[in-house]
């Protein structure tokens, strides 16, 4: 990727002041998107981020499901993504009918919906977790309770294993994340036998259990600061070497593989934030009785979690 024109830079944030607007930025896109933001996190602090912006217009640099968080929490603001397009393939592969069926089927279970989700699933889920907190969540609920987690399985195995409860799981994974394999983990802990290795939860389980930590983008940043460790294999998106680095430039940080590239969140340009912003496009909606019922949902995640 190349290196933004300065001149781009300072362009986007005149414009941004000019706009009143507040950028928000996950850890995954590009080191310049992340620069300009005026908070970059994950998906649990993005949420919280956008229920108190100070500004009535949100930017929000990340894929569709994050910017319909901002909505859910945000009515009376404008939310602006700048790319339409960006989106999650494993959020888009449950519908809200998944888990209208499986709630006929099993009436009285607890539905537990990932952020990465479409409003839709929220809406008809009980309550939603991110990564850093579905743990915290799970925890919660009656031991003796139905759980249906969805839609991401690694993430809903590695919990339930670490937690010793029983979880149906739904289909799907995330592809980025998919690419982090335990043989070539292995051969780079043997290049880097000093290394620790970090990786996010949505890994497959046999990845995560050879790791020295597996936690949220924002609990691998804290975790390689805290450490005494030099060195690092990161599992999760490239995206986060660049907060990794800049927090902690005496440290090495190897990315577990080259394919951890998730192209949705590197769609995201200052080119088109900049379009967004001088034409407050795109503006993100959702239907007022989705976005309510899907409110409860991400409310009770936050009240969970606290």
């Amino acid at each position: 990727m190349r290196n933004p024109d300065g001149n781009l830079i300072d362009r986007f944030l005149k414009l941004k002041e000019e706009r009143s607007a507040y950028v928000i930025a996950h850890y995954y896109q590009r080191p310049e998107v992340q620069d300009v933001a005026d908070f970059v996190g994950d998906s649990y602090s993005m949420a919280l981020a956008a229920r108190e912006a100070p500004c009535e217009t949100i930017l929000v640099a990340g894929v569709d499901f994050m910017a319909e968080t901002a909505v859910i929490l945000c009515p009376d603001k404008t939310v602006l993504t700048p790319e339409p397009d960006a989106t999650c393939p494993m959020a888009n592969d449950i519908t809200a009918r998944d888990v209208l069926e499986y709630k006929e089927r099993y009436p009285d279970s607890i539905v537990v919906c990932y952020v990465n989700t479409p409003a839709e699933v929220k809406a008809v889920s009980d309550v939603c977790c991110t990564s850093s907190n579905a743990a915290k969540i799970l925890e919660k609920m009656p031991p003796d309770a139905r759980v249906f987690f969805v839609p991401d399985r690694y993430l809903g195995c590695n919990i339930a294993r670490r937690l010793n409860r029983d979880l149906d799981l739904f289909h799907s994974c995330c592809p980025t994340h998919e690419e982090v394999r335990l043989h070539e983990l292995l051969e780079l802990k043997q290049r880097y036998p000093d290394a620790k290795i970090l990786v996010h939860p949505e890994c497959r389980p046999e990845v995560v259990d050879v790791a020295d930590f597996a936690g949220s983008t924002r609990a691998i940043i804290e975790y390689a600061g805290a450490s005494e460790a030099n060195s690092f294999i990161i599992g999760t998106e490239c995206g986060i070497l660049h907060p990794l680095q800049k927090a902690y430039p005496g440290k090495e940080f190897i990315l577990a593989t080259e394919d951890l590239i998730c192209p949705n969140m590197k769609s995201i340009t200052l080119e088109k934030m900049i379009y967004s912003l001088e034409h407050l496009e795109t503006r993100v909606t959702v239907e007022e009785s989705i976005r309510d019922r899907a409110r409860i949902a991400l409310e009770r995640m936050i009240e969970y979690s606290t």
